[in-house]
């Protein structure tokens, strides 16, 4: 006869299935839970998630991290990884599971990716709307709305025609990575070029702004092709949508002078901790004009026009 033995307690394995429908119920996005899962599955081949998650120990986790770095991977990966236990850690505290904590992986600065000057000229030079495919003009008005304001793809493709508010200069986001609505000021030339595009996109209020040719909502593969062929076709081999999003945040720094809280809200930064992090790479670049933002240059500037009275 086979003997019984107790099971006291949840796995890390099972503990981190509760965690993912608790994430699923409090309303996370697909795209968050599955990359969660990819994590979890990376994970599993450095550290036994079987052990139950009572048994779990600090020293656990440093081997995990050890493994993954004998293993040979980058340090943003791990980063990555580990950021993931830690969240799970953070709701099994939360939910009293166990009181284990993890500190964050120190990864490697890197410079984010951005278009240049003269690669965004070509891509905002507009299309002979008479010769070309809808999908070529679409693709256009999109590309101005990220150089004005850097939003998010998935934002980008659930905008509808009823969000446009040419009158107030604004676009009502909806659908946003922190579940908040947002609103986006349009500059005057964007608001001539969305006038435009509705004109001839038509449709009813409740229809999305950039549809495909078959008036359907855009999925996040087609969005990325359509930027990837429009940028290919005027020579351009960078085709990242996300890095409309960096080169938009320099541009408004750098360029344009703007300050990091006002960055915070156009980008839709839950905290200051991005906002800053764009401030720090993009720091080569802030000596650009310093002059005109130096206390030290305006003190001495206006040294020069004081007038000594005896």
């Amino acid at each position: 006869m086979k003997k019984i033995t107790m099971k006291i307690g949840n796995t890390f394995a099972e503990t981190f299935e509760d965690f993912i429908l608790s994430r699923k119920a409090k309303g996370l996005s697909d795209k968050t839970l599955i990359t969660y899962n990819q994590h979890f599955k990376a994970v599993r081949r450095h550290l036994d998630v079987d052990i139950p998650i009572d048994d779990l120990t600090k020293s656990d986790l440093e081997c995990m991290v050890s493994s993954m770095r004998a293993s040979e991977l980058a340090p943003n990966t791990i980063s990555s990884y580990v950021r993931t236990v830690k969240t799970f850690l953070s709701w099994c505290n939360d939910e009293e599971i166990t009181s284990l904590k993890m500190h964050n992986y120190k990864c490697e600065e890197t410079i984010k990716e951005t278009y240049s000057d003269k690669e965004l000229e070509r891509l905002l030079k507009k299309p002979n709307t008479r010769k070309c495919a809808f999908s070529e003009y679409r693709t256009w008005v999109i590309i101005n709305l990220l150089v004005n304001n850097g939003t998010r793809a998935a934002t980008v493709r659930n905008i509808k025609n009823k969000d446009v508010d040419l009158e107030n200069l604004v676009i009502y986001l909806r659908h946003t990575k922190s579940k908040k609505s947002q609103v986006i000021p349009l500059c005057t030339e964007l608001c001539g070029i969305l006038k435009e595009y509705m004109r001839i996109r038509g449709g009813s209020d409740d229809d999305f702004l950039f549809p495909t040719e078959n008036g359907e909502q855009l999925k996040e593969h087609g969005l990325r092709s359509s930027i990837a062929r429009y940028n290919n076709r005027r020579g351009i081999q960078r085709t990242s949508i996300h890095a409309f999003r960096h080169t938009f945040a320099r541009k408004y720094l750098v360029d344009c002078g703007g300050n990091a809280f006002t960055l915070q809200r156009l980008l839709g930064h839950s905290t200051l901790d991005m906002t800053k992090h764009y401030c720090a790479i993009f720091d080569a670049d802030i000596a650009k004009n310093y002059d005109k933002f130096s206390p030290l240059a305006q003190m001495k500037s206006n040294s020069t026009r004081i007038k000594i009275h005896k």
